[in-house]
């Protein structure tokens, strides 16, 4: 709900629990002044005729205070608008007039500074605060966007801040850290291209939460390129946090005459039910308003990649092909070597043509038996990558990203295509929509394996655009591909979790979280990734035993199947190779995947118990059922293992374990807790309770 005050400067946002209230001065000063839970209007006009702080000379009274503070004026905050003509910098702004969309609950609040008209974006999605801004060149010079952020969200005043962050690396992403906030600044990004494996654009803040108590506020940025989100402690204790596009400010455009730059949202999230009710916040904002078809759960998959990498034929597939449709797998994907001369890395990116050496007939009678066997069919694709080696290559070297006079940098043996060309996203374009249209594919993993290094575009007066406009292209031709062919879902990749954010996953149906499929270390990277995540979106394999790629650990099916249960669950193992016993039970396994499913991709999410060694577990509710997925990381001295306190049940009910046949009252579930048979080291349980 969105209410304007008489006077017209005072606007607020108001969703189920919390409130987000701006006001502007008779300075035209846009100052923030609540974002917590839910007030009145009057309640904001009374926040609106405080006086700021006199802090001058040596500090401004704006600082912390402004909503969307710029470089210039009577600031020193970091600002989240620099903009630089050829005979100044900075903005001098002014008010102009607020716009209403009473069809899409949005706020627009726009301001001049001569040619250039800035617009401030909000709508209150649940309680999630969307907000961004579009930057339009009215006059006649052309304006160079050093920086410009999406917004810059304003804290209350509490003592002893924390911050919340999701750090990691390549086959370790998304591991929560938490630590306390101290004066300065803590930046953190990516300056590779991509949303990057070793920070997910999230931030929450909290000065005294538990799981589910306590205010949390949380951030989070839309962009699948570089970015930077700063969180900044300032002299008074005030904290600010600002984030957008691009990692430093050496440059994000140039706009002419007539042209616009609209940033990625950077979405807000106040809750006051801990860090697990901030997540299902989160969660459902995303299945609501984020993820394409999140009603429709994810088929289990098979993908072959582990059994086979690049030494594939037809009729290998199709062998992998049977034993996945025996076990119960309902979409088969061939990954990689499939094109081209692909026989190795090496080789064949940029070449989207069958290999008809391998696949004679092209991918239909493959994709047909496929079908024929009850199964989907999917493959793997990276069309924003060239190796050197390939037709496309050889054809046109001017198409990769390089700097002219300096060695072309070869991360994986292959390049990044410079994808801001038109010409370049003509050609993925007619790749891609052929390819499609050969054979009846369902499913599409699109993969990006190496960082933009050499992002040059000799010949380009602005070179600097390359980075803006690549994800701008990449977007754009996602969005053609799924237009085309609506019946194609799309599953994003980075050599595991290095493109995930909110703007790639409301292009995607499901994300690859890790290339790391070790089950004991898929706990710690799902319960970061659940930090902001929802379950319907995280893909998660079961592979072989030992885990040959990473670290020789040996795991038990049953635990390998039950950590990825917690997901959207895949196979990519080499069942070729699998005992008849291991076929059997993994078939049981994924018919009971099946059943849980609904609960594990749509329903409320609880960490009973966060992955630190011993006990750990996660929860699912969904209407009157539940399910709690178990693992006993390790089991010391004879210590029995402690029960689990269930949450989300309703306490005057009862409840039946269908594992064990107990009948429980929901506040006995949830105060005493539901005892798990797990005992020694890697044990893992599922056990589902039905409301009766």
């Amino acid at each position: 709900m969105l209410e304007i005050a008489p006077n017209g400067r005072t606007w607020l946002l108001t969703g189920p629990a919390s409130s987000y209230a701006v006001h502007l001065t008779e300075a035209d000063e846009l100052l923030h002044l609540h974002w917590g839970p839910a007030i009145t209007l009057a309640d904001a006009e009374a926040l609106a005729v405080r006086p700021l702080p006199d802090y001058w000379p040596f500090e401004s009274p704006l600082d912390g205070r402004e909503e969307y503070p710029v470089e210039g004026g009577p600031r020193f905050v970091r600002p989240a608008l620099s903009v630089r003509t050829e005979e100044r910098r900075g903005t001098e702004w002014s008010f102009e007039t607020y716009e209403t969309d009473a069809d899409a609950d949005e706020l627009r609040l726009r301001f001049r500074d001569d040619g250039l008209v800035v617009t401030l974006h909000y709508r209150m999605r649940g309680d999630v605060v969307e907000r961004w801004t579009t930057l339009e060149n009215q006059g006649s010079d052309t304006l160079e966007l050093l920086r410009a952020d999406s917004a810059t969200w304003t804290l209350p005043d509490r003592e002893d801040w924390r911050l919340s962050q999701l750090h990691g690396r390549w086959a370790a992403e998304s591991r929560l850290v938490r630590s306390p906030l101290t004066y300065g600044e803590k930046v953190i990004g990516s300056r590779r291209g991509h949303t990057g494996h070793q920070h997910l654009p999230w931030v929450a803040l909290d000065s005294d939460a538990t799981e589910e108590r306590g205010e949390v506020y949380g951030c989070a940025l839309g962009w699948s390129g570089s970015w930077r989100i700063a969180v900044a402690q300032l002299p008074d204790a005030r904290v600010q946090i600002t984030g957008g596009a691009g990692h430093d400010d050496s440059g994000l455009l140039r706009l002419t005459a007539g042209e616009s730059f609209t940033t990625p949202v950077f979405a807000g999230l106040w809750s006051e039910g801990g860090f697990g009710g901030a997540s299902r916040a989160w969660h459902a904002y995303q299945r609501a308003y984020v993820i394409p078809d999140a009603e429709q759960d994810r088929p289990v998959l098979f993908n072959s990649w582990e059994a086979t990498e690049f030494d594939i034929s037809e009729e290998q597939q199709e062998a992998l092909a049977r034993r996945a449709a025996a076990i119960g797998v309902e979409l088969f994907v061939v990954d990689d070597g499939w094109f081209g001369a692909r026989t190795s890395d090496r080789a064949g990116l940029g070449d989207w043509t069958v290999n008809r050496d391998r696949f004679p007939g092209g991918l239909k009678p493959l994709a047909d038996s496929v079908h024929a066997l009850g199964m989907q069919f999917g493959i793997w694709v990276e069309p924003e990558m060239v190796n050197p080696d390939s037709d496309l290559y050889r054809a046109h070297p001017d198409w990769a990203q390089f700097q002219p006079g300096r060695k072309r940098t070869e991360l994986r043996n292959q390049l990044v295509l410079n994808l801001a060309r038109e010409d370049v996203q003509e050609y993925l374009w007619g790749q891609l929509d052929a390819l499609l249209s050969s054979a009846p594919i369902d499913y599409v993993k699109w993969d990006f394996n190496r960082c933009f290094t050499d992002a040059g575009w000799p010949g380009e007066p602005y070179p600097q655009r390359l980075w803006v406009d690549h994800v701008h292209a990449f977007y754009a031709l996602l969005d053609r591909l799924r237009a085309a062919h609506p019946g194609v879902a799309f599953e994003s990749c980075s050599g595991g979790g290095g493109r995930i954010d909110l703007g790639v996953m409301s292009r995607t149906d499901q994300v690859w979280t890790s290339d790391n499929t070790d089950p004991l270390d898929r706990l710690a990277i799902q319960h970061g990734f659940s930090q902001l995540h929802p379950a319907r979106a995280m893909a998660a394999w079961v592979t072989d035993s030992p885990n040959a790629m990473l670290n020789g650990r040996v795991s038990s099916l049953r635990f390998r199947f039950v950590s990825a249960m917690a997901g959207v669950l895949g196979v990519g193992g080499d069942l070729t190779r699998w005992t008849e016993e291991e076929l059997a039970e993994a078939r049981e396994w994924v018919e009971l995947y099946k059943g849980i499913r609904p609960l594990v991709q749509r329903g409320d999410q609880y960490r009973l118990r966060a992955p630190q060694g011993g006990l750990s577990a996660v929860q699912y509710v969904l209407g009157g059922e539940t399910v709690v997925l178990a693992w006993l990381q390790a089991q010391h001295y004879g210590e029995p293992v402690p029960a689990l306190r269930l949450r989300g049940l309703d306490p005057t009910a009862s409840y039946e374990c269908l594992e064990t046949g107990e009948i429980l009252r929901g506040a006995v579930l949830q105060h005493h807790g539901l005892r798990v048979g797990l005992r020694g080291d890697l044990d893992a349980a599922v056990l589902r309770l039905r409301r009766i």
